[in-house]
């Protein structure tokens, strides 16, 4: 099997010893993304719904460098550090993805990187 790094400037840079995503067998996996903003690496901060906007600009971001788009995304996992956040994050969600369903995720956590509100991570197939 092998293995394609994925690495853009149109996402954060990755803050740890790991990568933006990798593709294998056809699928992309993606590395949890938080409210960084790619082009200074700082926290966009304000409420869940403004966070929840930059995560899903910088998955956008990784999606397209592979010439993806969110209705190529089969599932997604979402952090969130309440369950209070939910129906506002769903609001924000939503309007990324249009009629676009993948199976889903989420749960709320004690704390996430950088004391983000929002984590997403995803898979992503492939176009043929």
């Amino acid at each position: 099997m092998s293995l394609k790094i994925v690495s853009t400037d149109k996402a954060p840079k990755a803050i740890g010893p790991y990568s933006q995503a990798i593709i294998a067998n056809g699928m992309l996996f993606s590395a949890g993304q938080i409210p960084l903003n790619p082009t200074n690496g700082e926290m966009v901060t304000g409420d869940v719904q403004t966070q929840a906007k930059q995560v899903l600009e910088n998955i956008q971001g990784v999606l397209s460098a592979e010439g993806l788009d969110f209705s190529d995304i089969v599932k997604t996992t979402v952090f969130i550090t309440t369950m209070d956040h939910f129906p506002a994050l769903n609001e924000v969600y939503a309007s990324y993805f249009g009629d676009s369903k993948p199976a889903r995720s989420c749960v709320a956590v004690s704390q996430l990187p950088k004391n983000a509100l929002v984590e997403i991570e995803f898979v992503a197939a492939l176009k043929a």
